[in-house]
């Protein structure tokens, strides 16, 4: 297939582009290069170091004879260029990571919040447009989130929901309550979405993933110039690798709030799965499809001893006052059927793979800024003190 990966410099995407390359897909990738301006803004850097894009793309030719196309291109602001890149191009398939995806990064202040909206779900409805007008057949696999969701009272339905009231019954976009201003632009996008499959005739999928743990695919471990991020700040880092930096530090497990906030968790390699499932099994013309894409679910606290009984040292739980609004103690069972259905075959949380991260930490822990992991952002207030 011919493949447009969006955002496909970033942490997931750079992987997946590899992955799909990798199994004989054409892959071409747009990316506005944000995330390696927004290490400048935060002054901290992934763990791994991150290659130059170009080098990138260099090594992963050197080592697989396969190239990936790259085009810096800026979703939310170039919408003609867009559309002569998919002209050119002729994908079956756009997969769309092109977001700012942090919580935290959209809750700093005004500025943020607006900057992720706009680059988000204004660079969303450029890709709709530009699918609907160039050719409707075009399969959109976009990377939602499980946060999108909230912390509802019920059983989390894979998108949608079946109602009655008042002796009538509908099939409705499952009710979402996010809990950042980043989350909020997912649902933005998957309404849009909907709306474009069903006025439009599109087909789309909605991948709603949870937080995604680990940092090594068979593809990027070819050569250490293909490495794909590893964030630990509090910002930008995802809680089970920063709770592996901590251990490695011998740092306290910073949880925030009594710890008993339920995720869905999903591994690295399964995303990229994940993925190729969607591409390789589009959603049919008009169908606004949505996956679950996650493994299994475990409250933060389950997260931190999990990482504490493996740890290369004997390291402490340390609860701190939460810098979010949510939910403590809450209902948390997820449908996620439709990507095993399709043949994933999951990678569950292990000693195993902890402590394959506990190596990678540990080679590059002079790289570590632990200040960098403390939370400065506050829900609660509209402006935080974080001097961005």
């Amino acid at each position: 297939m011919r493949i447009i990966v969006l955002g496909g410099d970033g942490f997931c995407g750079w992987p997946t582009s590899l992955y799909l390359s990798d199994r004989g897909h054409d892959v071409t990738i747009l990316d506005n290069l944000s995330r390696r301006n927004i290490d400048n803004e935060l002054e901290v850097q992934s763990l791994t170091p991150i290659t130059p894009i170009g080098e990138r793309l260099r090594a992963w030719h050197e080592v697989s004879g396969r190239e990936i196309g790259f085009i810096n291109l800026d979703l939310a602001n170039e919408y003609d260029r867009l559309v002569r890149v998919i002209e050119e191009v002729q994908p079956e398939a756009i997969v769309h990571f092109a977001e700012q995806r942090a919580a935290p990064y959209s809750m700093v202040d005004r500025k943020h919040a607006v900057y992720t909206q706009v680059n988000n779900v204004v660079g969303t409805m450029n890709v709709l447009y530009a699918i609907a007008e160039i050719n409707p057949d075009i399969h959109l696999v976009k990377l939602g989130t499980m946060g999108a969701y909230g912390e509802p009272n019920i059983d989390i339905e894979e998108g949608w929901l079946e109602i009655e009231h008042k002796g009538r019954k509908d099939r409705v976009l499952f009710p979402k309550r996010p809990g950042s201003f980043y989350h909020l632009s997912k649902v933005h996008d998957s309404h849009n979405i909907e709306f474009a499959c069903r006025i439009w005739g599109i087909r789309a999928t909605d991948l709603n993933q949870g937080i995604v743990y680990g940092q090594q695919t068979p593809e990027t471990e070819r050569d250490d110039r293909l490495a794909t991020r590893y964030d630990y700040d509090a910002v930008f880092g995802t809680v089970l690798n920063r709770f592996v930096i901590q251990s490695v530090l011998g740092l306290p497990l910073m949880v925030y709030g009594n710890g008993s906030q339920v995720r869905g968790i999903i591994e690295i390699r399964d995303t990229v799965r994940c993925l190729e499932l969607a591409c390789e099994n589009p959603a049919d013309r008009g169908e606004f499809r949505v996956f679950n894409q996650m493994t299994q679910s475990l409250s933060i606290t389950q997260m931190a001893q999990t990482i504490a009984r493996v740890s290369p040292q004997k390291v402490e739980v340390e609860h701190l006052a939460n810098p979010r609004v949510e939910e403590e103690g809450h209902h948390y069972n997820v449908v996620h059927s439709g990507l095993f259905e399709l043949g994933l075959d999951p990678h569950m949380l292990s000693d195993t793979l902890i402590e394959s991260l506990f190596e990678i930490t540990k080679r590059y822990a002079y790289r570590v800024r632990p200040e960098a992991m403390i939370p400065t952002i506050d829900w609660r207030r509209a402006a935080s003190q974080i001097g961005l």
